[in-house]
């Protein structure tokens, strides 16, 4: 599925960082969610309203390719997009590039399942497909 990107900006904080001043590579997976996030207040649907219709979209795999180390105080650019949304599953890729250079730091995805309030897998309601699709 070919649809918008949505970027989002975060700054690498201190506590992102080992001693080397290197980000922490789970960072990468919570700058994910910050881009997702923000992928779905664009497109007019916050995580929030999509609860208050009684579905959660629990991370059902992620991955995240390493190229390129980002540092304390970093201006990065999270890429978030819709690469696929069926019956029950939605799945996003994540390009994540450092400011000023533009330079590709990582590369990821993740598929999450629609649960509804009893944790069992749910339809994707057409109305949330196409807001996300839109």
């Amino acid at each position: 599925m070919s649809g918008a990107t949505v970027s989002t900006e975060v700054r690498v904080r201190y506590a992102d960082t080992d001693r080397m001043g290197v980000a922490y590579y789970a960072n990468y997976l919570v700058w994910f969610e910050v881009g997702r996030n923000e992928f779905m207040r664009a497109k007019g649907l916050p995580y929030i309203q999509l609860e208050a219709r009684h579905i959660a979209m629990p991370v059902a795999e992620a991955h995240c390719k390493y190229l390129v180390s980002a540092r304390y105080d970093d201006l990065l650019t999270i890429e978030t997009r819709l690469e696929e949304i069926g019956y029950v599953q939605v799945r996003f890729s994540y390009r994540v590039l450092r400011g000023g250079d533009d330079k590709l730091l990582a590369t990821g995805l993740t598929r999450h399942a629609a649960v509804g309030t009893d944790g069992r897998p749910t339809r994707i309601p057409e109305e949330v497909k196409k807001w996300l699709t839109a």
